[in-house]
């Protein structure tokens, strides 16, 4: 898969981050979304919000894509992402699970 084939839900959860919108970051997810930060839960687009002001554009976070494949359910993607900022900095996978052309859940671990 190459970067032509990014999902919008995803490029728009990269870009967002990048140039520090937390507003078109927060439409990147569904209004349920759940998100899963090694075993740290959020729940809605609320919860969205707070991971955001804690853990990525509140702390300068950017993304740099490295691969993205599919993931093991349908419309499930697999992102390697390179992070850096004032926060985590690392590399490693996300996985996305996408619904109706936006981020329905998104799980970060090792």
């Amino acid at each position: 898969m190459t970067s032509t084939d990014v999902p919008g839900a995803i490029r728009a959860f990269i870009d967002a981050t990048n140039h520090g919108d937390p507003e078109a970051f927060a439409a990147a997810f569904t209004q349920d979304a759940y998100l899963n930060d090694w075993g740290r839960e959020f729940h809605g687009r609320d919860g969205v919000r707070d991971w955001d002001r804690t853990d990525n554009i509140g702390v300068q976070t950017h993304f740099t894509l490295l691969a993205i494949e599919p993931g093991p359910d349908p419309d499930s993607y697999v992102a390697t992402l390179k992070v850096s900022g004032n926060g985590y900095n690392g590399t490693g996978p996300m996985t996305f699970q996408l619904r109706d052309g936006l981020i329905a859940s998104l799980r970060i671990s090792g």
